[in-house]
């Protein structure tokens, strides 16, 4: 064991790395958190503050519209700064934003401070995955970028938890809870080392191996590392290189996983649920409650994805679950069309909304962080992850303005059944455009970008071309 760098704390190979992972998913458990108390707070706003249908969908995605703004931003800064003190920056926007929205006496005030907390969502999404995949060594790179995600998830059913027991409570303090974990990210980001390719992309190549000496089992591994990360002679990159061809199969399948984990509806069901449920007759308790399951039902899902990306593989896993969440859509839009809302038909209505939220949960959300942090050239790594993020909260906006609208015109059998079909077209997105990327090294995968056998359809026509001569 030695010191490391900026005073962090005395551990070394995997001890550190675990470490550093856990500190930084405190950035995704904010994330979780402060998206997911809207759905119990917003029961109370709409009567304290007379919100209308338009009103709580304006609530709601002022905070996915800061997130859109603050990952674009987080891209620039992170090049400049480093991933570790963009991140601590966002830390210092959690904090500034809980204290405003827990004492909002004002609609416009609460719009402002859920844009701050967005800014800082947004930053997080975008630089989190990034510093942990950029500092974890290839064959345990999945399970830590997918803490990440749990740690979104956990937020999300802390803050379904904290909904319902404090359903008689004030709104306020339901919010105010987020101010603790902002101070761990802040203060504990504070000791972390930086990442050892940011460093050596900006021409700190021993401080890298410091670093990479620090969080990998021996000094042989760590140097070996290193050789490969500098032999792709990286410099940083302008925006406009994400536009050349080599690039733009990265860009394909990251985007679109980004795309694509929203407009399958997983946001819509922990947005909307006790809002849903309850205008479909089960009571505002019952409601509520069934939020906590569908939180938990992330948690399980997540923790199972962690495991199954670095056993089964990144792919693997997405086209072995997406059916299931089409199946799971199909039966829970049947049963709201048919009104299936007492006795054995609220059950099978609940049992879908679980299946749904595992498949859906524990395949395209547990892959869009990890997925996005390993594709893209480092010269372009973070800015490629800030198109990531801003595709996410893009779409997320969409369906957060939406998904009420939707429900009114079309019923919610029809919406539920609209997202089965989104679903159905995921999995053969995955099938023709994103790779698997178990157990490669980062330089692995840009190596593949460079010499065109990136994506699968791009492999099979290659294979094609050969054999054709």
């Amino acid at each position: 064991m030695m010191q490391g760098t900026n005073g962090s704390m005395r551990l070394s190979g995997n001890a550190l790395t675990n470490f550093i992972a856990t500190i930084s998913a405190t950035g995704g458990l904010l994330f979780g958190y402060d998206t997911g108390i809207i759905s119990s707070a917003l029961l109370q706003l709409r009567n304290e503050f007379h919100l209308d249908t338009l009103g709580a969908e304006v609530v709601t995605s002022a905070i996915i519209l800061g997130a859109l703004i603050g990952c674009l931003v987080a891209g620039g800064i992170s090049d400049r700064l480093g991933r570790r003190r963009t991140v601590m920056i966002a830390a210092a926007l959690f904090l500034v934003g809980t204290v405003i929205v827990a004492s909002a006496h004002s609609v416009a005030v609460l719009i402002l401070a859920r844009l701050i907390l967005g800014l800082a969502i947004g930053g997080a999404s975008q630089i989190v995955p990034i510093y942990i995949a950029e500092i974890s060594p290839p064959e345990r790179r999945g399970r830590l970028v997918v803490g990440f995600q749990l740690a979104v998830v956990s937020g999300v059913t802390i803050s379904f938890i904290t909904g319902y027991l404090l359903r008689d409570s004030s709104w306020r303090l339901m919010f105010g809870i987020g101010m603790l974990p902002a101070l761990i990210l802040f203060l504990g980001m504070a000791f972390l080392p930086n990442s050892p390719r940011w460093l050596a992309l900006n021409g700190q190549p021993e401080e890298a191996r410091m670093v990479l000496r620090r969080v990998r089992a021996t000094d042989e591994i760590a140097d070996r590392e290193l050789d490969g990360i500098l032999e792709n002679h990286d410099v940083q990159a302008p925006w406009s290189e994400l536009a050349k061809p080599w690039v733009r199969p990265a860009l394909m399948a990251s985007v679109g996983i980004a795309l694509l984990c929203q407009f399958t509806g997983i946001n819509a069901v922990m947005y909307y649920a006790p809002t849903i449920f309850a205008d479909a007759g089960f009571g505002q308790d019952s409601a509520l409650l069934t939020s906590v399951a569908v939180g938990v039902g992330m948690v399980f899902a997540t923790v199972f994805g962690g495991w199954a990306v670095d056993n089964w593989g990144r792919r693997t896993l997405l086209l072995r679950l997406l059916p299931g969440a089409v199946v799971a859509l199909v039966v829970l839009g049947t049963a709201f069309a048919m009104h299936l809302t007492g006795g054995v038909g609220a059950w099978i209505t609940v049992a879908a909304v679980m299946a749904y939220t595992i498949f859906n949960t524990g395949s395209l959300s547990v892959a869009i962080w990890l997925v996005g942090a390993e594709v893209y050239p480092l010269s372009c790594r973070s800015k490629g992850m800030s198109l990531v993020a801003g595709g996410h909260w893009g779409a997320d906006l969409v369906i957060s303005l939406t998904t009420l609208s939707l429900v009114q015109i079309l019923g919610a059998g029809w919406t539920f059944w609209l997202f089965a079909a989104v679903n159905a077209f995921a999995f053969w997105f995955v099938l023709r455009y994103v790779p698997e990327t178990k157990g490669q090294s980062l330089e692995e995968l840009e190596r593949r970008l460079k010499n065109g056998t990136f994506a699968p359809v791009d492999r099979a026509a290659a294979r094609a071309e050969a054999q054709a001569r």
